[in-house]
Formats: C-alpha cells, structure tokens, sequence
C-alpha cells in the first residue's frame, strides 16, 4: 500500500498547548429548522482554522433532506448513526443504516433524505471547513426568494442542483 506524505506543519512549537475544544453530547443543538431537524455544530470552519466543518443531523419521522446535488469546492461525508437514512450515492437511492459511511469528492452527487418515518441520525463532514452555518440556516427560506436571489444564494454555497 503507498501511503500518501504528512501535510506541511501548521504549529511550530515544541511543547503542545491546552487548545482542545469539547462539546458535550448534552449541549442543545444549534439550529432547529422547519421540518424539526435538529443541527448541531459540533466543529464549524471558523472553529478550526478552515480544516473542516462537523455536524450532527439529528432526523425527526417526517420526509426530508436535499435532492440530488454536488459542490465543486468541498467534499462532504455521511456516517449514519441511528435510523435508516436514504443515500444519494451519484447514482441511485441507498439505505444507509447505522456505521455506514459514504464519502462525496468535490463534484459527486450526492443527496440524503429520511424516508423511513422514524427517527435518524447522521455525522456529515465537510472539508475544507466552508461556511455551511448560513446555508442550513437560510436554505428553508431559499424557495421564497426570488429567482436571482436564489440562484445567488446556491451559488454562494457552492450548491449546484441536478
């Protein structure tokens, strides 16, 4: 197996420092949108540097998540931690089910959505950490704007619908 080199340094000294950050499993969730999804922002982009942004999608019964789409500047991940969560894999509908794990490069298809009618779970990954805490918060809202204010607003998010 060949193993691809260690990224450049980013810290420079010699002892270590107290920087870790925990959020406890307790901590209320950060957004709760219409549908009653409950999103917590466990490690956002401006949390870590732009590394990567980590988030718990916590799935009421009811049907919901996003159609086919791709992004050409992130990759995103789904590790699926309880329920049943329908898949998008660039090519079919799959259920995912509870350690499953589907990782979307920049440019794959992808999309999720509860179908089952009972609660779910899942861990979704996005590297380079981009900003996704305006898009989650605003995208309910995205039907009603006007076209080109819409049009703007997924481009911005790097969201490109197919």
């Amino acid at each position: 197996m060949t193993y691809l080199p260690y990224p450049e340094a980013r810290y420079q000294g010699s002892t270590g420092e107290p920087s870790a950050g925990l959020r406890r499993a307790e901590t209320a969730p950060d957004l709760v949108n219409p549908s009653g999804t409950a999103v917590h922002y466990l490690a956002n982009g401006a949390s870590t540097d732009g590394q990567l942004g980590l988030y718990r999608w916590e799935m009421g019964p009811g049907r919901g998540g996003p159609d086919p789409h791709f992004h050409r500047s992130i990759t995103e991940s789904f590790y699926v931690l309880s329920g049943t969560i329908r898949l998008h894999d660039g090519t079919d509908w799959v259920d995912g089910h509870p350690g499953d794990f589907l990782y979307v490069p920049q440019g794959g298809v992808h999309g999720f959505r509860n179908e089952s009618g009972e609660p779910a779970s899942m861990l979704i990954l996005f590297t380079p950490g981009a900003p996704r805490e305006d898009y989650f918060e605003r995208v309910a809202t995205a039907a009603g704007m006007p076209e080109n204010e819409r049009a703007e607003f997924f481009l911005r998010h790097d969201t490109f619908w197919v």
